[in-house]
């Protein structure tokens, strides 16, 4: 018999090697989306495109006002993950309505509204992420959000 892992494992395992591309100092998070078991986008946590990273600006400005996780995102020079996969579907005329986000940690505020205007019906992650205010409003969500958890075979 086939080891072959089933589709959420081998999203997520996609999600983890596209946070391997994470230029942040404090946490890689990776994420794809998908519709219809394709993958449509894929984004990591990062500066913008053609910006310095903050490793070349001499650290993290967070840590630097230790600012707490979940906490203060516009002092960031970064994108999250989410943002940056459905930032790229938008760039080259991808529509995401209907799909799956997966991500290796779970989405802030910010990343959950825009989730919810880019019509992702469901969010598979992995860790967690402080932010209670996220949670609250993807309960109010038509989202589905669920963690994900490793099948065993």
């Amino acid at each position: 018999m086939m080891d072959r892992p089933d589709y959420d494992t081998y999203f997520m395992d996609i999600a983890h090697l596209v946070s391997k591309r994470s230029t942040c100092l404090r946490r890689k998070v990776g994420a794809i989306i998908v519709k219809d078991k394709r993958i449509l986008s894929t984004g990591y946590n990062g500066a913008p495109a053609g910006m310095k990273h903050c490793e070349e600006l001499g650290g993290c400005l967070r840590e630097k006002l230790k600012v707490p996780s979940g906490q203060r995102h516009e002092l960031c020079r970064g994108l999250h993950a989410e943002q940056n996969a459905i930032i790229q579907a938008a760039l080259f005329g991808v529509s995401v309505k209907d799909g799956t986000i997966y991500c290796t940690n779970a989405p802030c505020v910010v990343c959950a509204k825009m989730m919810m205007n880019a019509g992702i019906r469901e969010i598979v992650y992995e860790d967690g992420y402080p932010d209670e205010l996220a949670e609250e409003m993807l309960a109010d969500s038509i989202i589905k959000v669920r963690k994900f958890s490793v099948k065993k075979q």
